[in-house]
């Protein structure tokens, strides 16, 4: 891989500063791909969460929101949809306390994922009938206090068409929260920029007491993404 640095100089961590890196589009290698790697070597959250042990960049929104929003805590069962690489998963299994005996983490992901200290981990598609059921078996019986997802479609680069596969994504997310909530409990999910849809926003607020949209500082601010959050499940919509 070529490199090369550019001029202006950025704080890392600590308060030190390092010279940026420019990478250089080489042979075989799209531009897309060339800016993609540029971003992933100069974004001070892949350095941090490779500092800290984590999986992905991404455990960083998680913690971001929860700061705010307080959805996880000591103690509370959590389903993570689309777990993998299980940054999610791990700031999950901290907050719930599974190190100290507290609380259960659900990591569910049709893809293969390395084990996580604490965490249950399914591989099962959860558009399967049978999901709900290997899911409740695996929280032993008790209902899920939170559900997270993270999921998302890969990009064809028609917005329409990406738009209509990560709308389908959340709407399965959420078939799935609806049959294991807990009375209480809280659905958040990736959706992309300009939220969730109508009809899905009137079907969250019948099956819960308050919806918002959020986007932490964490997501890149040229990302599309953003998150919906349900609090207060009341059972599910008709």
């Amino acid at each position: 891989m070529a490199m090369r640095t550019k001029g202006r100089s950025r704080a890392g961590s600590g308060g030190t500063r390092r010279l940026a890196v420019r990478v250089k589009t080489a042979k075989g290698r799209k531009l897309a791909s060339t800016r993609w790697l540029q971003r992933q070597l100069n974004d001070p959250y892949v350095e941090e969460a490779k500092r800290r042990g984590y999986r992905s960049r991404a455990a960083f929104k998680l913690a971001e929101i929860d700061d705010k929003y307080q959805l996880l805590r000591p103690g509370l069962c959590v389903v993570d949809l689309g777990a993998a690489p299980g940054g999610w998963s791990q700031i999950a299994a901290q907050r719930v306390g599974l190190m100290a005996g507290k609380g259960r983490v659900v990591a569910v992901d049709i893809a293969e994922m390395e084990p996580i200290s604490g965490v249950t981990l399914l591989h099962l598609d959860m558009t399967d009938p049978e999901a709900a059921d290997h899911i409740r078996a695996a929280l032993e019986g008790k209902q899920a206090d939170l559900v997270l997802s993270d999921m998302h479609a890969p990009a064809t680069g028609h917005k329409q068409t990406d738009h209509l596969r990560i709308m389908s994504l959340v709407e399965a997310a959420l078939d799935l929260a609806e049959t294991i909530l807990a009375p209480g409990g809280a659905f958040l999910c990736k959706v992309l920029q300009g939220g969730a849809s109508k009809d899905l926003v009137a079907r969250l607020n019948r099956a819960f007491a308050k919806v918002r949209h959020v986007k932490p500082k964490a997501s890149r601010a040229e990302s599309s993404e953003m998150y919906v959050l349900a609090t207060g499940f009341r059972g599910a919509s008709e």
